[in-house]
């Protein structure tokens, strides 16, 4: 359906502007009749409309039509979802309450979405339904908008997203901690370490050649390396290159995926992060889900996906089977293997007080305590790991240069 952006007054007389989808544009202009919004201008914001009336040439249009889609950030999605939830729980009706939160929202790429899903729950659409046509909320979030709308609990339950989402931004920050820190002062001990072997000691090792002295076996080591990477280097970007696209297709595949997520989980130190995260994510949503009024089965079907970690995701996959077949949830859990003890009490509890859902979330900030003192130590740890690594190969470079040195020195002395 075509999307029109228009511009007008409104009844109160205020400028307005914004988009719309419609059949035509007759009936665009027909919807914003019924709204109260008298036009002066509409325009349809396809290429070949834009084209036509905005004289644009080809070169302009073909630009606009190959630009990647826009990334709408997980805490604009968690904002606009608790302000949604704050307009319901007042009472205002829905199609008037995505009205108000068009008006509300700041980025730009969401507010064209929400003005979708707002038409299309004007034209009588549910608003689960209106969430799937944009093609822009997941399926845990769909889920969850259609049993609140069934249950006429839809504030409580968008609340719960907006709480879920914000859990998970907080989450994924302190996951990206551990990552950002060793990343940054590797690439500059590398930016280091790459003006020493093609800066300075091309320079220090023609003198040291001239002088005609035989070199530590170090010296000519260094050397060597430096003459191979100067001379080798677009073909080392290259296999680099290839590495990785063979990397990414091979965790593409099920078994690939199967063999990297196992290898995390065994890491000495990293491998329980990884686990700890796959698990608070898996029980978080788990009982976001559950609250929200899906069922178990469907819960588990879209918890195994949020875990990220293939392991974790075929352990849960094994409980909803078991679910299916009549048995509890702990029971196939413990079978698994891959969750800790504590997890397994918690969920029999849960199970047999018929308050699974309050002890899957005690779980998840259990959990999410655990992240932030690991992450914490780790970093405090990588420190001076990395400072140390950086200084040794510096110190081995410049012995490797300076030693050759100072021995001539002292000969000619």
């Amino acid at each position: 359906m075509p999307v029109y952006a228009y511009k007008g007054v409104s009844s109160a007389g205020r400028n307005t502007k914004g988009t719309i989808s419609a059949e035509n544009l007759r009936a665009a202009r027909s919807r914003m009749r019924t709204d109260g919004v008298y036009l002066t201008e509409i325009r349809e914001t396809d290429a070949r409309t834009d084209k036509k009336e905005d004289g644009k040439t080809e070169s302009s249009i073909l630009s606009r039509s190959f630009q990647l889609p826009v990334r709408i950030p997980t805490q604009e999605r968690a904002i606009a979802t608790r302000q949604l939830a704050t307009l319901v729980g007042a009472g205002i009706p829905v199609v008037e309450s995505l009205g108000a939160l068009v008006e509300q929202i700041e980025h730009s790429a969401l507010k064209a979405v929400f003005a979708q899903v707002r038409d299309k729950v004007n034209e009588g659409s549910s608003l689960a339904d209106a969430l799937v046509a944009t093609g822009k909320f997941d399926t845990l979030y769909v889920s969850m908008i259609r049993a609140g709308e069934a249950s006429g609990a839809l504030d409580r339950v968008l609340q719960r997203i907006a709480d879920y989402m914000e859990d998970q931004v907080r989450l994924t920050s302190k996951v990206t901690s551990i990552i950002v820190y060793p990343a940054v002062m590797l690439g500059f001990a590398l930016v280091v370490v790459a003006l020493l072997v093609t800066v300075v000691l091309p320079q220090i090792t023609s003198l040291l050649l001239s002088l005609g002295e035989e070199l530590p076996f170090y010296t000519r080591w260094v050397i060597a390396g430096s003459d191979f990477v100067r001379g080798w280097w677009w073909a080392l970007l290259g296999l680099g290159f290839m590495g990785y696209i063979g990397l990414r297709a091979l965790l593409r595949t099920e078994r690939g995926r199967q063999v990297a997520d196992r290898t995390k989980l065994r890491m000495p130190v990293l491998g329980r992060v990884v686990r700890i995260v796959a698990i608070a994510r898996f029980t978080r949503t788990l009982s976001s889900l559950l609250s929200g009024g899906v069922n178990i089965v469907q819960s588990l079907e879209i918890s195994r996906h949020v875990a990220n970690n293939a392991v974790i995701a075929d352990a849960i996959d094994d409980a909803k089977t078991s679910i299916l077949e009549g048995a509890t949830l702990a029971k196939p859990l413990r079978l698994s293997g891959e969750f800790p003890p504590m997890v397994i009490t918690m969920v029999e509890v849960g199970e047999r007080a018929g308050d699974l859902e309050a002890m899957l979330a005690k779980v998840a900030e259990t959990y999410d305590e655990q992240v932030e003192t690991t992450v914490t130590r780790l970093t405090s740890l990588m420190e001076p790991i990395l400072i140390l690594l950086m200084v040794g190969i510096v110190l081995v470079i410049i012995m490797a240069t300076l030693m050759p040195l100072l021995s001539i020195t002292n000969s000619l002395q």
